[in-house]
């Protein structure tokens, strides 16, 4: 079967001071301003045909409580993109109102170390194809807390207890990658891949160009997120268009 890869892209806006930017393997010292107004970027995906957006809140993920709700809000008042949020979600409320404020999944990092049952909790309230697990990752550890905390839990181990308590839908970001522009971790995928086939992987971190993307997608992961490659315009429009 022949994959529909524009269906399978995903955007990410990363917002920090309420302005778009992107970070280089996670340091918030070496941020980037693309616009500062994410609703802007929002209308020009849905204008060339993206339906996917990653809104992330660094600024909530750092301070660890939602700052940015209202941009969000805005965003999918304002546009028909399906949106998953994260960023400073670390209470059941937190994802409630991130429901209420219109997005279509919740991306769960920290909430998944901290608080296992509660993660199972969300689940079996949302369902999961609402509840997407974000395992963040350095050197095959997990990450969390806005890259800043590292625990000593193999990404294996983490997955395969998830895996247990209901998740299906994975955001995997290596942050030794992310914003580099070097290539993605395509052996992290692949052992990911090999030892959990029935989980929808998405990839993110590093990606540099149409062929990552297209390589990430053959090899059986679900989708793959875009950053600094789009808004460096390493990877065009008319370049997503033309995989299909």
């Amino acid at each position: 079967m022949k994959n529909n890869y524009i269906n399978n892209i995903i955007i990410a806006i990363d917002i920090i001071n309420g302005k778009c930017v992107r970070l280089t393997k996670g340091d918030f010292s070496k941020k980037k301003i693309y616009n500062n107004n994410p609703l802007d970027i929002a209308l020009l995906l849905e204008d060339n045909g993206i339906s996917r957006l990653h809104l992330v809140d660094l600024d909530g993920a750092k301070k660890g409580k939602v700052v940015h709700w209202k941009i969000l809000e805005n965003i999918t008042k304002k546009t028909d993109l399906i949106v998953d949020f994260s960023g400073g979600i670390n209470k059941e409320n937190d994802v409630k109102i991130a429901f209420e404020n219109g997005a279509s999944m919740v991306s769960i990092g920290t909430i998944a170390v901290n608080y296992p049952m509660l993660l199972k909790k969300l689940i079996s309230i949302y369902g999961n194809d609402k509840i997407i697990l974000g395992a963040d990752v350095k050197n095959y550890n997990i990450v969390t807390s806005g890259w800043i905390k590292y625990h000593d839990i193999h990404i294996l181990n983490f997955l395969k207890e998830k895996i247990i308590h209901g998740i299906k839908n994975v955001f995997c970001t290596d942050i030794s990658k992310d914003g580099s522009l070097s290539g993605p971790s395509f052996t992290l995928y692949e052992k990911i891949l090999e030892k959990f086939p029935g989980i929808k992987l998405i990839a993110s971190g590093g990606i540099s160009n149409i062929k990552d993307i297209k390589k990430l997608i053959d090899m059986g992961c679900y989708g793959v997120i875009i950053g600094k490659s789009f808004y460096e315009k390493k990877i065009s429009f008319s370049d997503i268009k033309k995989l299909n």
